[in-house]
């Protein structure tokens, strides 16, 4: 099920204005491969922002983003030089392979079950071309990242239509060694406000990341422990994994 977050359009509209392109640093990361790709694909592309920056820059190849909720999409295809597709990529099929395929914004966390994450790995390998690449990250379960997702952590940014909204998060479920689940209450001065947005992530390790993509035909050939390239260690913030499709 999409969160509510992604598929409402107020929300997603919210999303860029919570996450700025200008603070980005996983984008920061990620565009340089971008840009070295003939094609790409976005897995969980939200508004667009990654790939409409790849295109602005002078990517000419063939950039596609997918992701399965409506109101990002809505948002992404006011850009129409890239492709944008409305689904899954365990259901999605496409005529022609990918060079790279990435995944940003922690979108791999979403996926929890694990028959999802086997699907989901099958259908990468499946999508990449002979020698193509897998970037993405998860959080670090060592880093316990949830325990800052707290009431008193509250921010508040301008929305899309210039009025302030506080967004808090309160944990409705705590790390069982799998994943987490949360929710997100949206409040503030405007027609759509108050919102209500429930998640829940999935926290694999790096041996747990690494057992998943050798099961679906994927060898890791770098790894860093945050977005600007330093080295993964035991208590580094992300596992960010660059995997390339064996023979």
């Amino acid at each position: 099920m999409v969160d509510h977050l992604f598929a409402d359009t107020y929300l997603a509209a919210l999303y860029d204005a919570w996450h700025p392109r200008s603070e980005r640093d996983d984008y920061d990361f990620y565009l340089p491969r971008i840009m070295s790709a003939e094609s790409v694909l976005d897995v969980g592309c939200g508004t667009g922002v990654l790939l409409a920056d790849a295109r602005r820059r002078g990517h000419r190849g063939r950039l596609c983003g997918l992701d399965p909720a409506t109101g990002m999409l809505e948002r992404a295809r006011r850009r129409q030089d890239v492709e944008w597709v409305l689904g899954d990529l365990a259901t999605t099929r496409w005529a022609r392979p990918f060079d790279l395929i990435v995944m940003t914004g922690h979108a791999f966390q979403a996926i929890v079950a694990d028959e999802e994450l086997k699907a989901f790995a099958a259908a990468v390998r499946q999508m990449l071309a002979p020698g193509g690449r897998f970037a993405f990250e998860t959080r670090n379960p060592a880093a316990r990242a949830w325990e800052r997702w707290r009431p008193e952590n509250a921010v508040s940014v301008r929305g899309p239509e210039g009025e302030d909204v506080t967004i808090t998060t309160r944990i409705v479920a705590g790390f069982d060694g799998d994943a987490v689940s949360f929710i997100h209450t949206f409040t503030g001065d405007h027609p759509a406000l108050p919102l209500v947005s429930r998640s829940t992530l999935r926290f694999l390790d790096g041996d747990g990341v690494d057992r998943l993509l050798r099961g679906a035909g994927l060898a890791v050939e770098e790894r860093f422990g945050d977005f600007q390239g330093g080295p993964f260690v035991a208590d580094s913030p992300e596992i960010i994994t660059v995997a390339r499709a064996e023979p």
